[in-house]
C-alpha cells in the first residue's frame, strides 16, 4: 500500500468552497481502480485545517490519480484557497 497524507490551511472564506471542491474530488477517486481509500478530514479545533488521508494500491496509482479529469479540476479550483502551499507525506504500512 501508498499512503499519503495531505495537509491544507484554507482561508476561513474558502472553507465551505474547499470542502465542497474536494468533496467531489474524493468521491470520483474513490471510483478509481487503484485507490483504496480516499478521506477528508477537518480538524476539530481550527476549521480551516483539513487533511487528505490517501490510500493507494501502489505510488503509480497515485501517479495516475493525478493524471485524472477530477484532480485536475479539483486543483484548479483550490488555488486560491489555501493561506500557504499544502504538504504531503507518504507513509507505507507497517501493520
Amino acid at each position: 500500500m501508498h499512503i499519503v497524507h495531505v495537509y491544507f490551511h484554507v482561508k476561513p472564506e474558502h472553507i465551505e468552497d474547499f470542502i465542497k471542491a474536494s468533496m467531489e474530488n474524493a468521491k470520483n477517486s474513490r471510483e478509481e481502480a487503484g485507490v483504496i481509500r480516499f478521506d477528508v478530514l477537518q480538524r476539530q479545533d481550527d476549521s480551516t485545517l483539513l487533511m487528505f488521508v490517501e490510500i493507494y494500491k501502489t505510488p503509480d496509482d497515485q501517479l495516475k490519480h493525478r493524471e485524472t479529469e477530477h484532480f485536475k479540476k479539483w486543483r484548479q479550483l483550490i488555488g486560491d484557497m489555501l493561506e500557504e502551499q499544502y504538504m504531503a507525506q507518504k507513509y507505507h504500512s507497517v501493520y
